[in-house]
Parts: C-alpha cells; structure tokens; sequence
C-alpha cells in the first residue's frame, strides 16, 4: 500500500480490542485514521495498535482470541507488542469446549475432478516424481550430488516424470534404535516414503552400518513396491524387491562409483515411472496438507483465510486437508476441540494432545510462546 493512500488498520472480529497496521513501513505517531483513531506511538507495519484503552491485566484480543494480557494500561492508538503483555497460560486438557461451534452446513460439491496417478494402494497422486529415501544423515552428501546428476543427465529423457527428491533427514546413526517412542522418528521416514506422489517407486540410499537399515524403515509390505501380479513374472519375492544403494558395499570403489550406482538403480525406476500417465479421477481422491502462512500478521488477513475458504470447498468436494505444526495445534486446542465434528473427533485430539504433552515433558522442552 502506498504512502498517498489514507491509513488504513485491519480488525477481523467485532470483539477485537486491537487491530493491524497495514501501510507500507508502518505510520507514524498522530496519524489519525478515518475512524477518527489516533496513534499515540508509532506503529510498524504490520504490528498491532490499540482500539480501545486496555486497563492493566485487560485481555488483548484479536481473532476473538486472547492472545495476552496487558502489563500496564495501555492508551488507544498505542503500539501494542510482546514487551507489554504477559502470554497467556497453554489451555489445560481438562474442562475443554465439545463440539460447541455448530456452522450451518454447506452442501456438498459433486461432479469435480483433476488428473492425477492413480497407484497399486488406492492412493492418487497429483505429481509423478522419484524419491531417494535415505536411511541415515551420513549418506546425505552422495545422494544429493547424485540426485543433480540424475537432474541433469537422465530425467530429460524422462518426460513423463516431474522430478527427483531426496529424502533428507538428520536421523539413523548412533541412536538409540530401540528406545520409547523411537517408531515415531521411524515411521515418520516411513510415511514421507509413501507419498502418493512417488507412485511407489521409492529407492533406498544406505551407509551399510548405521542403526536404521533399510528392512528396519521399510520392513515387507509397508510399501507397494508393485503390482502383486506382476510378482511371478519378475521372479522374485516382494521383500527382494526394495531397492537399496548400499554406499559401504565392496564393489563402490570411490566417490564417483557410489553415485554411479545410485544412477543406475534410477534409471530404472524413472523408466517405470515414466510409463505411468494420468487419468480422470473424483476431486474426493485428493488429500491436502496445509500449514501456517508465516508468523507474519499479514497471513491472518490474507493467506490463511484464503487457504481455509479453499480448505472447505475441498471438504465440500469429498477431499481430506490436514493441519500441521502441532505446536500451535496444542495451544489452540480449545479453538479446535469447540469446532471438532462430533465429541469423538474433539476427544481423539485431546488424547493426541496428552501423548504430545507426556513427549515433551519427558525431554524437559520449552513449548512457551506457541
């Protein structure tokens, strides 16, 4: 927004008590509004300013929500940020709103489709790509040189398939295999594996002496390596059938020859993926994930509302959307539990909550702030 353009704030709740400044580098102290507020301070873009004066320990109120009480009266048309507020207290799990918000329903949207690839497992997926899954940091360095080779030198060969991805991640060494809750890192890895949009075709970069090997990420029959009938033909059984790059195996001889077997193995499954083509399905096969627009103030106004307008046609269509950071989740839980679907929905989040609550305190982590 320009400079020569009144100033404008932005309220998203007749219940709010402070609003956000929208112009371009913020506005300076006596800029009067054509509301007829006046800053008394002046106000970075995007930060908040007081509507109404908020009297010490006042709750702070934006989105209808409590996001902190005032340490000191702070005056309308003041700058209002984290130095003038106590945070408020993370929601207990107990005594939590059930199912209260009831929206009118909104009718359902028929006859909507995309092209997607439909795979072995029933899932579609929207892209074609190959994933290099990797069973622990060490290897990093090799696959992601060998992932720009395979960019550069095979994909175009391949125009069917989109793209090439390493599965990085800073797990699978030295750690402690069997401890509490280490499925959790594990099957994590594993799901990232089975994205619908790798169509199954999911290569194994291992070191050879890491604690994750690979029958441990991707044990038999965790993933549709493929087709079941096409199992006699191939002559082989479906465990043989995951394919690892073992970079500590006696025949790599250097650098180079680790990378060049990672581009074999490759070449095989983009031949695979490169047969595949898409085809019509219902908008109700797609699932979505969302996350949080940024910690900018914006988001709220914009971002967010627009993915979650986009979010309910989705709903509307038959399609799955999922929300992620669940540290936010935690925190917002009464906002989530007050609009769940039914009282199981609302207790199934709870119980999430409680493990999520028991994990952390167990690693003694700071959550505050979320």
């Amino acid at each position: 927004m320009s400079h020569d353009r009144p100033p404008l704030h932005i309220t998203m709740h007749p219940a709010d008590n402070v609003a956000i400044v929208a112009n371009d580098g913020g506005l300076p102290a006596g800029t009067v509004f054509p509301d007829g507020l006046t800053l008394v301070d002046k106000v970075p873009q995007a930060h908040k300013v007081a509507l109404v004066d908020i009297p010490e320990g006042g709750a702070v109120r934006r989105y209808d929500v409590t996001i902190g009480y005032a340490l000191k009266p702070i005056p309308r048309g003041s700058w209002v940020h984290e130095r003038l507020l106590r945070m408020p207290e993370a929601r207990s799990l107990e005594g939590l709103p059930i199912a209260t918000v009831r929206p009118e329903p909104l009718p359902p949207l028929d006859g909507y489709t995309f092209e997607g690839y439909r795979n072995a497992d029933g899932s579609v997926g929207t892209r074609n790509i190959l994933a290099i899954t990797q069973t622990v940091q060490c290897v990093a360095g090799v696959t992601d040189f060998a992932v720009q080779r395979i960019k550069a030198e095979l994909l175009p060969r391949y125009p069917n398939v989109d793209d090439v991805v390493a599965l990085e991640h800073s797990y699978g060494c030295g750690v402690a295999i069997d401890a509490p809750d280490a499925v959790v890192p594990i099957r994590t890895l594993r799901n990232i594996s089975l994205n619908p949009n790798f169509g199954g075709e999911v290569m194994v970069v291992s070191l050879g002496c890491e604690k994750l090997q690979p029958e441990r990420l991707l044990p038999p029959g965790s993933i549709a390596l493929v087709d079941e009938r096409n199992i006699a033909d191939v002559g082989r059984s479906e465990e043989a059938l995951l394919d690892v790059v073992c970079l500590q195996d006696e025949a790599h001889v250097g650098f180079m020859s680790m990378v060049d077997s990672i581009l074999r193995q490759a070449e095989v499954h983009l031949a695979r993926l490169n047969a595949r083509r898409r085809e019509t399905v219902p908008a109700s096969e797609l699932v979505v994930g969302v996350q949080c627009g940024g910690s900018d103030a914006f988001s709220g106004v914009t971002a967010n509302p627009a993915v979650g307008f986009c979010t309910d046609l989705l709903v509307r269509a038959g399609a799955t959307v999922m929300f992620s950071e669940v540290t936010e989740v935690r925190d917002g839980i009464d906002q989530l539990t007050a609009r769940a679907a039914t009282p199981e929905v609302a207790q199934a989040m709870i119980r999430e909550m409680a493990w999520y609550d028991a994990y952390l305190h167990q690693g003694r982590v700071d959550r505050s702030a979320n």
